[in-house]
């Protein structure tokens, strides 16, 4: 009996994943209270829970690497460490301690775009943020809240670099097309070292058409690695405060350069 419910499980988490931790995670934690809570999207989870969250998210995030609620899972149970150093790296810098410390937060409670649009002038960092969103018909109010980092200010550290990600968007140029986020993924994942982002980096790919993988290659790779091994650490950035900022200008200071625009060929438009 125990051999047939086992093979059972098997199957069903091969097959579907996603389901699976979403049930298997759902039966046991009610147990928890919410005094053990750290924060208030915490989701305390036992070992045992913690190990099918990190099974079951990554067979999903294997399966299609985009598939961002799996991979944001898999990021936040398996990226302890990574958090901390990149937690070590902001309280090494000014700005970085001062953003640990005042904790901002980006969505459009804490940031008022109406004003934004009439205070950012043409061709600044804002206005080219808010045209990115707008042209991609995103928010910052879609980010997964961060639930399973057992670490307080490890949790913001991870809410932070999501909530920063649109920014990473704004900087390089990059849109949301599978091409692009591939190619971001790298740029992240030579910043950060976050095992998500090494995941997508190197699995994403499998989705993409040949012309696409070999464009990816031989010129999104190259330049992703070796601007975001180059450019200043984006974790220790108060992008808040340089929303005025001309983007080139702002571009200069943070040693970013733009990727090759080898896309072009297609017929697709440079957005920035």
């Amino acid at each position: 009996m125990s051999l047939r419910l086992l093979a059972t499980s098997r199957s069903f988490l091969v097959n579907k994943p996603a389901l699976f931790v979403t049930r298997s995670f759902a039966s046991v934690s009610v147990q928890y209270n919410n005094d053990k809570k750290l924060y208030e999207t915490h989701i305390p989870i036992s070992t045992v829970e913690k190990t099918i969250l990190t099974v079951g998210s990554a067979v999903t995030a294997l399966n299609d690497p985009l598939r961002g609620d799996m991979v944001a899972t898999l990021g936040e149970v398996t990226g302890r460490l990574f958090l901390g150093r990149m937690r070590d790296q902001m309280l090494e810098s000014s700005t970085g301690r001062r953003i640990l410390r005042e904790r901002p937060s980006i969505n459009t409670t804490t940031i008022d775009f109406d004003q934004l649009k009439k205070t950012c002038g043409a061709g600044t960092f804002g206005d080219t943020y808010i045209k990115w969103l707008e042209a991609e018909g995103v928010t910052p109010d879609t980010r997964s809240p961060v639930k399973f980092v057992d670490d307080e200010e490890l949790a913001y550290v991870m809410k932070r670099y999501r909530e920063i990600h649109d920014f990473f968007h704004t900087l390089t140029g990059l849109g949301v097309t599978v091409e692009e986020e591939i190619a971001l993924k790298w740029f992240e994942w030579a910043q950060t070292g976050l095992p998500m982002t090494m995941l997508a980096s190197l699995f994403g790919p499998l989705r993409m058409t040949w012309p696409e993988r070999q464009r990816l290659y031989t010129s999104y790779v190259p330049w992703a690695l070796q601007c975001g091994a180059s450019c200043t650490p984006l974790m220790n950035v108060y992008f808040e405060e340089h929303f005025e900022t001309p983007l080139e200008v702002f571009r200069k200071e943070l040693n970013i350069t733009l990727p090759p625009q080898h896309i072009s060929s297609l017929g697709h438009e440079t957005k920035l």
